[in-house]
């Protein structure tokens, strides 16, 4: 049976630039995920209220005003609260070494601009079976 990856995408903090958001949201909706999808400014406790309350596998975060900063505040708020089986994934404009910051406070990816979208869908539904493993086993 083929597992519906279900996926948020978000943008927290004061990034307001939301169109690359926008269309990732379309694309995996159109590549038949389901997608909650969110206008920007949103605060990280809300973030994870979401993940939780949607059974989310996924949490895509946008940032092209270096709001992937505050990316490991969201990661942590995830583990206090319990959440497992969630792998949070980055898209926008993040210098290499904020990139190895994000990897080692949790985040599974970072995708830089010009990325192919086809790349971001993929990688989604290759980490949802293990994610659901997870969930499932804690």
């Amino acid at each position: 049976m083929t597992q519906i990856p279900k996926v948020l995408v978000t943008k927290i903090g004061l990034d307001g630039h939301d169109r690359g958001s926008r269309i990732v949201a379309a694309y995996l909706r159109d590549a038949g995920m389901e997608v909650i999808y969110t206008p920007p400014w949103q605060g990280i406790a809300n973030v994870v209220k979401l993940a939780i309350e949607e059974d989310v596998d996924v949490i895509g975060i946008s940032s092209l005003a270096t709001d992937h900063l505050i990316v490991p505040k969201l990661t942590r708020a995830l583990a206090e609260a319990g959440v497992v089986g969630v792998a949070v994934i980055v898209g926008g404009i993040v210098p290499d070494d904020d990139e190895a910051m994000l990897v080692a406070a949790g985040v599974a990816r970072v995708f830089h601009p010009g990325a192919p979208l086809a790349e971001i869908a993929e990688f989604i539904r290759s980490v949802v079976p293990s994610l659901r493993a997870e969930r499932e086993a804690a």
